[in-house]
């Protein structure tokens, strides 16, 4: 029988985000209510917030800046409370798109040719031809994603990027098959491939519904499955990842994959992409959410059982 919990669901927050991010906490909140938990929603929208008290985990409902950048979980370590996903140093990387793709590359995981930029006066760079994207360092879910398909388009492109940050990641555009990896207890789960009706995978193509088509798993060759997967899961253990997350892939035609970036609190409402791939597996919405605090009370219980000189596995965990 699962262990009935006070959990504090911390959704909305400060980010470019936040109603992404509220419907990722209602989601979650409903189904840990199903399974008998006392839930309590909290939006640290402004500084100050406090937990519940009795609070005995923290469930991050959060996106963008604050929730994703290692802010509130180093808040969260300081006051000794566990909480879902990754954390602070692991989140404060994968939220940089540029941190990311150094630690890629230092243990051989493909991404895509970029260049870094902090000034809308660049000009067009040397040695390079359209098409091109253009992204902001550290945010997340497409804020400012910009796509440069003539050189026309770069000065407007580089502007608009740098809006939403003080740098910007411009890549190479791989033509290829739009993919994401969810990752969880360090296993890959299956891949989901995303057709954009517009052709482009943009802020507005991710939220708007019937935007795009969902395939899951993908209809790839069992090698290429492998491939893709074996290469999202590189990323996620270079930038530190724990518990879970979601890998976001191009995959070129002939198979080869190109890691776009980590995401480490990625969506979660019931249609998003990371239940999407946890059905596939045969792990329901509220299964998964389950299986997230499980995750986040196990350290909490397996440090305890070490310093009491017990067997880690010997000492149980929240089923």
């Amino acid at each position: 029988m699962k262990s009935k919990l006070k959990i504090t669901v911390m959704l909305g927050g400060r980010s470019a985000e936040r109603e992404v991010s509220l419907s990722s906490g209602v989601a979650v909140a409903t189904a840990l209510q199903s399974l008998g938990h006392t839930v309590v929603e909290l939006d640290p929208r402004e500084p100050g917030w406090r937990l519940a008290p009795g609070t005995q985990v923290v469930f991050l409902a959060l996106h963008g800046t604050y929730g994703e950048d290692g802010t509130v979980q180093a808040e969260l370590d300081d006051m000794g409370v566990p909480y879902t996903g990754c954390d602070a140093e692991a989140s404060r990387i994968s939220f940089d798109k540029v941190l990311t793709k150094q630690r890629c590359a230092a243990v051989g995981v493909p991404t895509a040719r970029s260049l870094v930029l902090d000034t809308a006066k660049t000009p067009w760079p040397m040695g390079w031809n359209p098409p091109l994207v253009i992204k902001p360092v550290r945010q997340g879910s497409s804020v400012g994603l910009q796509f440069v398909e003539r050189v026309e388009e770069w000065a407007n492109a580089l502007a608009e990027a740098l809006r939403h940050d003080s740098e910007v990641l411009m890549e190479e555009k791989i033509i290829g098959r739009e993919c994401t990896v969810g990752i969880l207890e360090d296993q890959p789960l299956p891949i989901v491939e995303v057709r954009p009706y517009s052709g482009v995978y943009d802020y507005r193509s991710k939220y708007s519904v019937g935007a795009a088509e969902y395939f899951c798993p993908a209809p790839f060759d069992e090698t290429t499955t492998k491939r893709v997967q074996t290469a999202a899961l590189g990323a996620f253990r270079a930038v530190g990842g724990r518990d879970y997350a979601r890998v976001d892939v191009m995959v070129r035609a002939n198979g080869d994959p190109v890691v776009l970036e980590v995401n480490s609190l990625p969506g979660m409402t019931e249609t998003s992409l990371l239940p999407k791939a946890a059905a596939a597996a045969g792990i329901g919405y509220a299964e998964l959410c389950q299986r997230m605090v499980a995750l986040a009370l196990k350290r909490i219980l397996n440090n305890r059982c070490k310093k009491t000189g017990i067997v880690p596995g010997v000492c149980g965990e929240l089923r």
